[in-house]
């Protein structure tokens, strides 16, 4: 499951068993997202949390670091049993912005926040699975 975090919205990513393809599941209010996983969890199991870390051209934490660090600390203190591990997320809001408006969906789709939130998690888990499949 991964996560690209904000402070108004989180977009949520999974994957099949098989870890082969990654799937936008939701978008989430910060404030909701505890109570979100535990109800995922009822029904789905998850093997590790994959969380974007937002960084500068230069590799030093962005502004919105220190909230990303705050939801990490939330993620283990709730969930100690699911192994974290941070990403890179750097342009994945660009390429999430790009791939809407290669699918030919109308203007109004590709500024629909949600939808670009949700497609940088579906980034950042398929990220992260093309580079495990290598170690």
């Amino acid at each position: 499951m991964a996560f690209d975090y904000g402070t108004k919205r989180i977009g949520i990513a999974v994957t099949d068993p098989l870890q082969i393809i990654a799937t936008g599941l939701d978008t989430v209010h910060p404030m909701n997202i505890i109570d979100y996983l535990k109800t995922y969890f009822k029904t789905e199991q998850v093997e590790r949390f994959i969380v974007g870390e937002p960084k500068q051209m230069d590799n030093t934490p962005s502004q919105s670091a220190i909230h990303v660090k705050g939801f990490v600390g939330l993620l283990k203190k709730t969930f100690p049993e699911i192994p974290i591990e941070m990403l890179d997320e750097r342009f994945t809001s660009k390429m999430a912005s790009a791939t809407i408006a290669q699918s030919g969906m109308g203007k109004k789709a590709r500024q629909n926040k949600e939808l670009v939130d949700n497609i940088s998690a579906v980034i950042l888990l398929q990220s992260w699975m093309e580079k495990s499949a290598f170690l």
